[in-house]
């Protein structure tokens, strides 16, 4: 007996893997640091978890309409003013989070086929669901030497006459970056030129640390072309509950929901009541989230910054660092996979190899700062102490 052949295309998320490694330390007494998921530290906003327990109350625990409750539908729009995009409700599916919608856009845009230009680095599931649609992801390099904002003349140099869709990921993950208005009209100048989409992942928008908050969506021609996916995991620190939506074309949105119909029947209804408390109650948790979170990134730039053998550059958005530990491979002879396995395992503090997220990755580690200020300080404090052995080590 053996599986589909297809399902040998999905890759994986490190993430999940190396929680499971820290959990196993756990399990036998040590104390982890955990720098590894990117999940934010605040709770939900009680005001969010009150509506949600409201709704299952009330007996909203039935069967929504496939592309999400009206009212949410309706939120989302408008909401999409703050970043210049122009929708209705109709351009809106809503989904059990971003990554159905993320498989939603490439089963919907990419055929057999079909190049992908995909950031390296960038979100594994990409190259996942590209593949899954028959599509050839085509990697777009981003480089530390342009804080990681996407290089359009890179971009422009691989599309060919199979190229037919970009994907964007504003603020990026894993390294932070974002775009300048200006590289964000030249990329929108490039995908008019050259007829592409764009699959605009802006699951971290509001997370930005210059005050600016776009979407490549806004730009004049761009929403016809735009399959905009978003959630409401990183903003409103609402992992576990499963809610994202997909803004696209209004005659794309008929298609999509028959997708999700056939895929995932509809999302929780309570848990569309939820985000709809998020999206139109107060946001003060959210602006004091992101205000902590610069905190939280220049303590660990600087720390990093202090390890002999690391450069770091501080990160736009998001709210991960992508040091550049090259010197310590290059003294000790590890990888980077190396180094961070035993980084967990001699120091147990929990991070991820860069090449988790692409080749670029390599010489990297990704490292989530959301989380307590004491954490930050104890990895940094172990990681120092552990990589001053290794200096030691390789000496003799």
């Amino acid at each position: 007996m053996h599986s589909a052949a297809r399902l040998d295309v999905l890759g994986s998320e490190q993430a999940y893997l190396v929680l499971a490694a820290a959990r196993r330390l756990e399990a036998a007494g040590h104390k982890v640091v955990h720098l590894e998921i990117g999940e934010p530290d605040m709770p939900t906003p009680p005001h969010v978890v009150e509506a949600g327990i409201r709704a299952l109350r009330d007996g909203l625990t039935r069967y929504a309409l496939a592309a999400g409750v009206p009212e949410l539908r309706d939120a989302i729009a408008h909401s999409l003013a703050a970043r210049g995009v122009r929708a209705a409700a109709e351009n809106v599916i809503v989904a059990p989070g971003a990554k159905p919608m993320l498989f939603a856009a490439a089963l919907a845009l990419v055929q057999p086929g079909d190049d992908v230009l995909t950031p390296d680095p960038g979100f594994p599931i990409y190259e996942s669901v590209v593949r899954f649609a028959g599509g050839r992801p085509v990697y777009y390099p981003l480089d530390e030497s342009r804080a990681f904002a996407p290089d359009v003349v890179a971009i422009a140099e691989r599309v060919t006459p199979r190229t037919r869709v970009i994907i964007l990921n504003l603020p990026h993950n894993p390294t932070g970056g974002v775009a300048t208005p200006d590289d964000l009209a030249r990329l929108a100048a490039l995908a008019q030129r050259h007829d592409l989409w764009v699959i605009s992942d802006e699951v971290y928008g509001p997370i930005r640390y210059d005050g600016q908050y776009d979407s490549i969506a806004a730009l004049p021609g761009m929403a016809e072309r735009t399959f905009l996916v978003d959630g409401f995991s990183k903003t409103y620190s609402m992992t576990g509950w499963r809610l994202g939506y997909g803004v696209m074309p209004q005659w794309l949105a008929e298609p999509v929901t028959t997708l999700m119909i056939n895929n995932v029947s509809c999302t929780a209804t309570f848990v569309q009541y939820a985000g709809l408390a998020a999206l139109t109650g107060p946001q003060d948790a959210v602006r004091r989230m992101v205000s902590g979170l610069r905190g939280k990134r220049d303590r660990l730039v600087r720390g990093l910054e202090a390890i002999e053998g690391v450069t770091c550059a501080t990160p736009a958005g998001a709210f991960y660092c992508f040091p550049d530990i090259s010197g310590i491979l290059e003294r000790t002879g590890m990888t980077c996979e190396a180094f961070a396995e035993r980084l967990l395992e001699d120091a147990h503090v929990a991070a991820l190899a860069g090449t988790a997220f692409g080749p670029a990755g390599r010489g990297h580690l990704r490292l989530c700062y959301a989380t307590d200020p004491g954490q930050i300080d104890l990895a940094l404090q172990r990681s120092r102490s552990w990589v001053g052995s290794l200096t030691t080590v390789a000496a003799r």
